[in-house]
């Protein structure tokens, strides 16, 4: 039986449960990267490293929730934490006390987070983070890297999937103020910097890119970005979305000496609710302050009707105290992201990359020449649909979800022994298939 026939052998429930989806929704789903073909299995519950699908199997997942899911499914402090403010309420739509608490974390070891303001998404967060530099400096422009994720504001929807130069979507407008630089090219970045410099509010970045393939940045490369616009008046926005609280207790640009003018968070600090942070200088972040101020003074920066609700804002906090005050989390994790990517690298050998950093890993087939990984382009360039086969196999035969063509994320609910069988998976693979072609 081929891998697909043994999945729908397997998924009868999800496949007519997805069917009923696809009448009511677009593409049956409510985020285009979760499709997949023949179909997603849909999912009844989730615990710790698991998710259980409506036909009862059982997957280990490397998805974990976008990547917000540092701590697992369903963590027992975390839920506990939602039982007892559900039992006050859940939205309350006015300043609560939850906001102050989880402020108080993150502003301690955020340096720029000399002032914050709460959305319910990082595309929020991205889009306002924007708009302040745009109201800060005067200026239009913002620039981005190729393969730079930051979620679907029409600010910054540019440059996501290759070929980079065209269009990601009909009904975007003023593209013209959103430029491209090449990531860990300095040369190159400065040089288009330096051709719009004058206009230039901003340049946003990953410090290491999620959706554009779980790439590192070069330290040196973020500092003479840096270096650059602090010269010319222009702010530094890190996303540290995907990377906040992934590595670390806090964000990643401290340990890379970095002084960005704005940082934006999500995932993590909400704890698997949903959330966006905009953190940021106080001279910066008054902008966003309507107090007796013009409209032509002020930069319009709400936050939405759920934005700091206290379902997301105690979820937050227990995770964030999780993570404070077990010191093992971090190592573990960390060690077990090395542990796959050299045991996945000792398989694969010179057939693939390794990209990643701590707990974050992603798998390149290589092709094309490519014998390294430092953007992009570079990704773009590597087979895609191999990983989509790779991926798709452990779904349906060994019991593994990674969001076929995403990278995996570990967390503390993960084990070695988890680790060890996707490297056995992998090897399956690899012996079922020719990667040589």
């Amino acid at each position: 039986m081929n891998v697909i026939s043994n999945y729908k052998k397997n998924t009868r429930k999800s496949a007519k449960l997805f069917a009923q989806s696809s009448k009511l929704h677009v593409n049956g789903v409510s985020h285009n990267i979760r499709f997949y073909e023949p179909y997603p299995f849909v999912v009844k519950k989730s615990s710790g490293k698991n998710l259980i699908d409506v036909d009862d199997n059982k997957y280990t997942d490397y998805w974990m929730g976008h990547w917000s899911l540092i701590l697992g499914h369903g963590q027992k402090k975390v839920k506990d934490s939602l039982k007892k403010q559900i039992e006050k309420s859940w939205m309350y739509g006015t300043v609560n006390e939850q906001t102050v608490k989880l402020s108080e974390i993150i502003s301690k070891v955020v340096p720029v987070a000399e002032k914050i303001r709460y959305v319910t998404s990082g595309t929020e967060a991205t889009m306002y983070a924007v708009r302040l530099a745009r109201s800060v400096t005067g200026r239009k422009i913002i620039a981005k890297v190729d393969g730079g994720w930051h979620g679907y504001t029409s600010d910054l929807l540019k440059s996501v999937n290759w070929p980079f130069s065209e269009s990601e979507s009909s009904g975007v407008v003023n593209e013209e103020k959103i430029i491209s630089i090449p990531y860990n090219d300095l040369e190159g970045s400065l040089k288009i910097l330096k051709k719009y410099s004058k206009e230039l509010a901003c340049v946003i970045i990953e410090p290491v890119l999620g959706g554009g393939g779980c790439i590192p940045a070069n330290p040196e490369y973020l500092k003479g970005i840096q270096e650059f616009l602090h010269k010319n008046k222009s702010l530094f926005i890190l996303d540290e979305i995907v990377t906040g609280f992934r590595f670390r207790f806090g964000c990643l640009y401290p340990t890379m000496k970095l002084d960005p003018d704005i940082v934006t968070l999500g995932k993590i600090v909400g704890g698997g609710m949903a959330i966006g942070v905009i953190c940021g200088k106080k001279e910066i972040m008054q902008y966003a302050d309507t107090t007796g101020k013009k409209k032509s003074e002020r930069s319009y920066v709400g936050g939405g009707t759920f934005s700091a609700n206290p379902a997301s804002m105690v979820a937050g906090h227990a995770t964030l105290s999780e993570l404070k005050f077990n010191k093992s989390i971090y190592p573990k994790i960390n060690d077990l992201g090395d542990y796959a990517r050299k045991e996945l690298g000792k398989i694969f050998g010179e057939k693939v990359i390794i990209t990643g950093k701590g707990s974050l890993f992603m798998t390149h087939f290589v092709r094309n020449g490519i014998a390294e990984i430092t953007n992009s382009t570079q990704v773009a360039k590597c087979d895609s649909g191999m990983l989509q086969k790779y991926h798709f196999k452990m779904i349906a035969q060994d019991g593994i979800f990674f969001l076929p063509g995403k990278l995996g994320a570990i967390s503390a609910a993960h084990s070695k022994n988890d680790i060890k069988n996707m490297v056995n998976a992998s090897k399956n693979f690899l012996n079922s298939h020719n990667l040589s072609d």
